[in-house]
C-alpha cells in the first residue's frame, strides 16, 4: 500500500506595491498552506523551489520595480536556483501578453482576479470556506482588511480601474467574520483599506454603509483600533467623521489623497472638487475632531502644471498643515484619460517640485511634533530595533507615518502591547518618549 508522500515544494511569495496587494498575497498564502505547501512571505530561503511574484503596475517606478523583481527570479530559474516562477497582480493583469513574450522564463502569468487559476498550478482548488482566512505577513498585532475591490472614480491619471475593475463591496457579515478570525490570531488593530472607502455599500446595499461597518467591526472582541485608509474627498460623507467622533475604537486618523489644489489641475484630473471646496471640507472635519490626523498624497508634474499651479499647491499645504503628507511625481500611463495630453513637465522638474514639497512638509511636521512634547499618548508597539522599542500612536499608520521610540536600556515592553508614553523630544518624523 502506498503511503502519502510529504509535499516537497516550498513556496516564497513576493509582494510589491500597496497594502491591497499584501492582503491578496495573504489570502493566496492561506490557500497554499491549506493545500499542504510550506509557504513564506518575501524571503529568499534555501530550499524554496517555487516563487510567486505579486506585482504592482500603478506608476512607472512601481512597474520598474516589478519588472526588475521578475527578472531577478527569472535569472534564478535559468541558473537552476528555483524550479517554478509565477507572476500575478496588477502589472500582470495589465501587460500579460507583453510579459509572456518578453520573459519566457515565467511559467504562467495571472491577473488580479485569477487566484483560482493560479491555485490550479499547485493542484489546489479555491475553497470558498477559506474566505476570511489569511496567512498574515504583518506583525501579529495588526492587519489590513480590504472592504472592497476596484474603483468607479474616473481620475484622469489613474490606471487602477483598468487593473482592478469596478468597485465591488464585500458584505458586512463576511468582513466581520474575517475580523473575528484576525482577532483570534491576536490582531488588535484593523487598518481598513479600499481604493475608495466612501463608496462602500453603494453597489450591494444601494447606500453608503461604512459607518455601520465600523460599528460592527468595533464590536469584535479583541479589536482595539480601527484605522481608515483612502477616502475620496468629493461629496465626502461626514457620517464617517460622526462615527469616528463617537466610536472610541476608530482612530482619529484619515487618509484622504487630495492630489492637487489648483483648480485647473483638479478639473483636468477629473477630481470633482475645487480648491475652495477642499478647504471647506478640511475645516469641517477639523471642527468636528480638532485633534484628527489627516494624511494626504499630492501629485506633481501633471500635464500642463505651471509654476502658478505649483505655487497654489504650496500655498494650500501651508494652509492645511497636514499631519502626514506624501508626494508622487506624475507617471504618463497609457489608456488613461490624461495620456492624450502631452507629458510636458520634464522629469527633473517633477523631481524638484516633489523634493520642495517634502522639505515644506518636513518643516510642518517638525513644528507639529514639537507641540506633542510633554504630552502622553497611548502607543502600540510594533518591534524592537537596536536600542529602542518602536511603536505608534493612534495618529500613525505602519511604515508611512511617525514612530515613537522608547529606550530599551531600562524599560521592557512586549511587542504587540499598548503602553502610555510621555513624549520627551521630537524630530521631523520621530517622537521619543518614556513609559509612564
Amino acid at each position: 500500500m502506498k503511503t502519502k508522500t510529504i509535499q516537497k515544494d516550498k513556496v516564497s511569495v513576493i509582494t510589491l506595491g500597496c497594502s491591497k496587494n499584501l492582503v491578496d498575497s495573504e489570502v493566496m498564502m492561506a490557500h497554499l498552506a491549506d493545500g499542504g505547501y510550506d509557504v513564506v512571505h518575501d524571503k529568499w530561503r534555501k530550499g524554496r523551489n517555487i516563487v510567486v511574484v505579486n506585482t504592482c503596475g500603478f506608476i512607472d517606478r512601481a512597474k520598474e520595480e516589478s519588472i526588475n523583481t521578475i527578472m531577478e527570479y527569472a535569472d534564478a530559474k535559468s541558473k537552476g536556483k528555483i524550479e517554478k516562477l509565477y507572476v500575478t497582480g496588477c502589472l500582470s493583469q495589465r501587460y500579460k501578453d507583453n510579459l509572456e513574450a518578453e520573459i519566457p522564463e515565467v511559467d504562467a502569468f495571472f491577473g488580479t482576479a485569477e487566484l483560482p487559476k493560479l491555485l490550479k498550478k499547485f493542484k489546489i482548488d479555491y475553497k470558498h470556506e477559506l474566505v476570511g482566512e489569511r496567512m498574515l505577513s504583518t506583525p501579529a498585532h495588526f492587519a489590513y482588511i480590504k472592504i472592497s475591490e476596484g474603483c468607479n472614480r474616473t481620475c484622469s491619471f489613474c490606471a487602477i480601474p483598468l487593473m482592478r475593475g469596478k468597485h465591488i463591496s464585500r458584505p458586512i457579515e463576511e468582513l466581520v467574520n474575517e475580523a473575528k478570525k484576525l482577532a483570534a490570531q491576536g490582531v488588535k488593530e484593523l487598518i481598513v483599506i479600499a481604493q475608495e472607502l466612501t463608496f462602500y455599500g453603494l453597489d450591494i446595499y444601494k447606500k453608503r454603509r461604512l459607518p455601520e461597518l465600523l460599528r460592527e467591526l468595533s464590536n469584535v472582541e479583541g479589536i482595539e483600533w480601527i484605522r481608515l485608509h483612502y477616502a475620496y474627498p468629493a461629496q465626502f460623507p461626514m457620517e464617517i467623521i460622526d462615527e469616528m467622533l463617537v466610536n472610541p475604537k476608530v482612530c482619529n486618523y484619515l487618509d484622504m489623497p487630495l492630489q492637487h489644489a489648483s483648480d485647473p489641475i483638479l478639473t483636468s484630473m477629473r477630481r470633482n472638487i475645487t480648491n475652495a471646496e477642499t478647504i471647506d471640507l478640511i475645516n469641517k472635519i477639523r471642527e468636528k475632531i480638532p485633534g484628527i490626523a489627516l494624511r494626504t498624497t499630492m501629485l506633481v508634474g501633471y500635464p500642463g502644471e505651471t509654476e502658478a499651479d505649483f505655487e497654489k499647491l504650496k500655498e494650500f499645504i501651508e494652509f492645511a498643515r497636514f499631519e502626514r503628507l506624501g508626494v508622487f511625481t506624475y507617471s504618463h500611463e497609457d489608456s488613461t484619460r490624461a495620456h492624450i495630453a502631452a507629458d510636458d513637465v520634464p522629469q527633473e522638474l517633477k523631481d524638484e517640485r516633489a523634493a520642495e514639497l517634502m522639505i515644506l512638509q518636513e518643516r510642518i511636521s517638525h513644528e507639529l511634533n514639537q507641540k506633542k512634547v510633554g504630552n502622553t499618548y497611548r502607543v502600540l508597539f510594533d518591534r524592537k530595533e537596536g536600542g529602542y522599542f518602536i511603536g505608534r500612536t493612534e495618529f500613525d499608520s505602519p511604515e508611512v507615518d511617525n514612530e515613537v521610540l522608547v529606550s530599551a536600556e531600562n524599560t521592557y515592553i512586549r511587542v504587540g502591547d499598548f503602553a502610555n508614553v510621555k513624549i520627551t523630544s521630537a524630530e521631523e518624523f520621530d517622537l521619543y518618549g518614556e513609559v509612564v
